[in-house]
């Protein structure tokens, strides 16, 4: 390891822009991205800002950590999907999931009511053809200007990657369940 001296100046210039709501993506194969949005949706709602988070993937009755946590702080989350895709019985009734789910976060988004919607893995319904890019692209175009939108999944289209303010891919460098070490309580559940 390299040992730094500290910077005694500010190392960049305050942006002169305006505040207004972003687009975020956390993609990419490394762990983090719904833990990074799920500490975004905290710390919005520590400053009191609405927050709705969407999961794509998740069954409306899971209860990870994250669901327990929101439900005691009043963050509302909801499960629009029927898990995994390799455990489906029916990917036609999986489909129609994310596309009904995709309707009720597009109005989440388009009616303003919330400072931040979470999509998290929204790219999985994207990139099974469940859901039209373009009708996704459209709704982060037309949202209300103040609206924070994040985004999360691996292989994210390039297409939001261009639309989105901030991007960031999460890159694996280990994991523990490729040295066979299964899903940790807490951790990713």
């Amino acid at each position: 390891m390299q040992i730094e001296t500290p910077p005694a100046t500010k190392p960049y210039e305050k942006p002169e822009g305006e505040r207004r709501g972003l687009v975020i993506v956390n993609t990419g194969d490394g762990k983090g991205k719904s833990t990074a949005a799920f500490g975004l949706a905290l710390r919005a709602h520590g400053r009191a800002k609405a927050v709705k988070i969407f999961q794509f993937m998740k069954v409306p009755t899971a209860r990870f950590g994250e669901h327990r946590m929101f439900e005691q702080l009043g963050i509302p989350i909801e499960g629009l999907g029927d898990g995994f895709s390799w455990k489906s019985q029916d990917l036609e009734h999986s489909a129609q999931l994310a596309r009904d789910g995709w309707q009720k976060a597009r109005a989440a988004i388009l009616g303003g009511e919330f400072f931040m919607v979470v999509l998290d893995e929204i790219t999985y319904p994207l990139i099974y053809g469940w859901l039209l890019l373009d009708d996704v692209l459209q709704t982060l175009r037309e949202r209300p200007r103040e609206v924070h939108v994040v985004l999360t999944g691996r292989r994210c289209p390039p297409e939001i990657i261009e639309l989105a303010g901030t991007v960031t891919e999460m890159t694996k460098i280990k994991h523990a369940f490729n040295a066979g070490i299964p899903a940790q309580r807490g951790i990713e559940d």
